[in-house]
């Protein structure tokens, strides 16, 4: 099987596995990294959204804030509840559509100061929501309302006074996961009375991050709504039997809006900014009476502390600063406007780790580094930018991390392997090549590994053969270690002249020398090349001689025979014991044969018809003008029945 076959199936097959791996990871959604990494790439498409496409405020919601002046001005934290009622009178007096009290109020205070406390609450029937604390215990997991049967039903004692605010529709019971509360620290009866009530308990993810509003808990056989959604509830002026639970998929208040959530009832909380981005009034300026009458009509009021070390602080995707009760104010902002996040259920993401795990395994490993770098930088930041604009445009939060990471592993594998196999193939190249051609050609196959085809092909090639003249007679008369001191000399110079010509040093037969053009790497010219080198090795052996005679040395000299064909070049030889990168074929034979006829015809060069052929156009074109070519004959070679005229080709100074 051919190896670049084998090589581009593992690749492939890698590339399955790797997106296998990451769909597993996407469908199990381990919290280690959805919660820790994953978040994290949430957050900052908060932060770049809000750089290209700042958030609108409806101005429907609007926070009173117990501050650093409301302290300076009134006293310390807590405040009195005769206080506290008359902030609330004031605050009435203003004639919001609904008032969201973020303050518990569990322990009593008098007798008399609670109750004026209570009836400030109850003079605003129907507007005033308040803080239940719920607690639940550090770790506790949601429960399946289906394994909860009649026998082991929780028999929490719920108070009367808060047993109406829970809800009255629950669609699909079953196919809810919500959180269960331990404890309850109801407020007091006295500052009760009838009003509503919604839990504020929330829980960060794995890196202390809030993101998510729980829309509802469950307290024993109750399952309560939280501060947010009863405010917004009264804000609209809903009754409770018109907020319903639709099973696992979300909370509907009225007909016309529905809060997407998950099994546990949480819903993504869609930050606007940072602390700060509602518009905060000082309760101080409440109670002196310095706060026109518009400026919470008909609005959604939060009360709550802000002052240093009186309130609670949640860590968000913008600030690890925010008041709790601008959370809560934000998840009302968020229902009254629609403007609600959703979390993709994974089936975009399921599709581009197939898809660019089957693309980049077919292309990859085809792809030189730089088209393979191009593709997969392509594929990753276009994900990027896609799950950004989702998040801008269509409040959808899709996963980045399984995807992405998907493809960043298979790119960086693919091309490590790809640079791993591609640099012992080099290695092998160079092992092989260096000692058959120019320094030159090494390089450019070391470049283009591609270009050396060592299982076999048929080209065409030019082919030269020189053989040197009289050896055998001369190997008899001089002594051994001239013969070689010659030879070697000989060769070296031969040797230089092939490679200057970017020639293939095929093998030295004896005395013989083998030579091709064409291959491994592809030369049009390859019949041009070798007839120069021909005419530079036969000006060389002239000067060489002259040399040799003047140092009173025989000369040597050689017969060049030239043949253009078809040929069959690959690594030849015994597999793991003596390969060897060479030509065999009809043609090499027929040069062989030709080289051998250079005695016949007193002749230092001839070449066959096919060679001449590919030279016709240079001739005919003038670009050789310093040499001849005279016909000697037309012959028919031993193995060869068909005739082929051969040419003796001469320098201008032969």
């Amino acid at each position: 099987m051919d190896f670049h076959f084998k090589k581009r199936r593992w690749f492939f097959a890698f590339c399955i596995l790797s997106s296998a791996i990451f769909l597993f990871l996407l469908i199990e959604r381990p919290d280690t990294f959805e919660e820790r990494v994953e978040t994290l790439t949430f957050d900052y498409r908060f932060h770049i959204r809000n750089i290209f496409s700042q958030p609108v405020k409806s101005g429907k919601v609007v926070i009173v804030a117990i501050d650093e002046k409301s302290l300076k001005e009134f006293g310390r934290w807590p405040w009195s509840r005769m206080l506290m009622a008359r902030l609330i009178d004031e605050i009435a007096a203003l004639d919001p559509k609904a008032l969201a009290v973020d303050i518990f109020f569990s322990e009593p205070e008098t007798r008399e100061a609670d109750k004026t406390l209570g009836n400030s609450f109850q003079k605003a029937k129907g507007k005033v929501v308040l803080a239940l604390p719920f607690d639940i215990p550090v770790g506790k997991k949601s429960r399946d309302m289906k394994n909860i049967s009649d026998e082991n039903k929780d028999t929490k004692n719920i108070p009367d006074e808060i047993i109406d605010s829970a809800f009255l529709k629950v669609e699909e019971l079953l196919s809810l996961h919500p959180i269960e509360a331990d404890k309850i620290l109801p407020t007091i009866p006295d500052i009760m009375r009838t009003n509503s009530n919604g839990h504020v308990w929330s829980h960060p993810d794995l890196d202390g991050k809030l993101r998510w509003e729980f829309l509802y808990l469950k307290y024993g056989d109750e399952i309560f709504p939280s501060l947010a959604l009863q405010a917004t509830r009264l804000s609209l002026r809903l009754k409770e039997e018109e907020m319903a639970i639709l099973g696992n998929r979300g909370v509907s208040l009225g007909t016309d809006i529905y809060i997407p959530s998950d099994r546990s009832g949480r819903m993504l909380v869609n930050y606007l900014g940072k602390e700060g981005t509602f518009q905060y009034i000082s309760a101080a300026d409440i109670l002196t009476k310095k706060v026109r009458k518009e400026e919470l009509l008909n609005k959604t009021v939060f009360l709550g502390t802000t002052a240093i070390a009186t309130y609670d602080l949640k860590n968000t995707p913008f600030s690890a600063n925010m008041p709790g009760v601008e959370k809560n104010a934000t998840v009302v902002e968020n229902i009254l406007s629609r403007n609600f996040l959703r979390k993709s259920n994974g089936y975009i993401e399921m599709i581009v780790i197939i898809i660019t795990g089957i693309i980049t395994g077919i292309f990859l490993p085809r792809f030189s580094a730089l088209k393979g770098a191009l593709l997969s930088f392509v594929f990753f930041s276009g994900y990027i930018v896609s799950a950004q604009l989702l998040f801008i445009y269509a409040n959808l939060w899709i996963n980045l991390i399984y995807p992405a990471a998907n493809m960043m592993v298979i790119a960086v594998v693919v091309t490590v392997a790809k640079y791993f196999f591609e640099e012992k193939k080099s290695r092998q190249i160079r092992t092989m090549f260096s000692s058959y051609v120019s320094p030159k050609i090494v390089e450019e196959l070391m470049s283009n590994p591609e270009k050396a085809k060592l299982g076999g092909e048929r080209k065409v090639v030019t082919i030269l053969f020189a053989d040197i003249i009289g050896f055998t007679s001369l190997s008899e008369k001089k002594p051994p270690e001239e013969v070689v001191e010659m030879l070697n000399e000989y060769f070296k110079e031969m040797t230089d002249i092939i490679f200057r010509w970017d020639g293939t040093l095929d093998k030295f037969v004896g005395d013989e020398i083998m030579a091709f053009w064409g291959a491994p790497t592809d030369q049009p010219d390859h019949a041009e090349l070798a007839f120069r080198c021909a005419l530079n090795m036969a000006d060389s052996l002239e000067r060489m001689q002259k040399k040799w005679i003047k140092e009173g040395k025989e000369i040597l000299d050689c017969g060049i025979g030239i043949n253009t064909g078809e040929v069959i070049i690959g690594n030849i030889g015994a597999v793991s014991k003596k390969m060897d990168y060479t030509i065999i074929g009809d043609h090499v034979n027929l040069a062989a044969r030709v080289e051998k006829l250079t005695r016949n015809y007193n002749a230092k060069i001839v070449l066959t018809e096919y060679t001449k052929n590919h030279l016709d156009d240079l001739l005919g074109k003038g670009a050789i003008g310093h040499c001849s070519f005279r016909e000697l004959d037309c012959v028919r070679v031993k193995g060869k029945e068909k005739e082929v005229r051969i040419f003796e080709l001469k320098g201008k100074n032969h």
